[in-house]
């Protein structure tokens, strides 16, 4: 609760949480390694979540993070997925898929209701299959950037930066 208590500028919405980061930290792009360094606005350092003798880190969450204190939006800025809990292969926790049809309806009543408590907030799409996920859910969107994943890191920042 402690990530959503600010007047956020923005929020950055992406599809779901990854096995690396959300899932742990119970934050979008947000890693446990991120976590623990204390690098996340309004969040004191927990100490380890998990109990793996290095902590996780997320590839996506540290290009974002790294972006957001580069633009100066940070402080400003809330993270969140259209879907709130992490869909992994029935085989393996330590996995990611992409959720169904029917999991992503379970997560649209919560992403609605933080839009509704901060409506001046600009909701940014990132990546291609959040940004259809909100457009299916009919959310107003300020724009959509690519997803940091798979080489992405340069494009998403630069299309974060000609969003603000």
């Amino acid at each position: 609760a402690l990530h959503l208590a600010c007047e956020p500028e923005f929020i950055l919405a992406g599809e779901a949480p990854g096995y690396q980061g959300c899932r742990y930290s119970g934050i979008a792009f947000t890693s446990e390694r991120l976590l623990g360094e204390g690098a996340i606005p309004r969040i004191p350092a927990p100490g380890r979540l998990s109990t793996r003798r290095l902590p996780f880190s997320e590839p996506s969450a540290t290009i974002v993070w790294k972006t957001l204190y580069r633009l100066g939006i940070a402080e400003r800025t809330i993270l969140w997925n259209a879907m709130q809990l992490h869909p992994h292969r029935a085989d393996s926790l330590w996995s990611n898929r992409t959720p169904a049809p029917a999991e992503i309806q379970l997560g649209e009543p919560a992403l609605r209701i933080l839009i509704e408590v901060f409506p001046r907030a600009k909701i940014v799409a990132v990546g291609k299959k959040a940004e259809g996920l909100l457009g299916a859910m009919g959310v107003k969107v300020a724009g959509a950037v690519r997803h940091p994943a798979n080489g992405g890191a340069t494009e998403f920042a630069r299309g974060l930066q000609a969003l603000i």
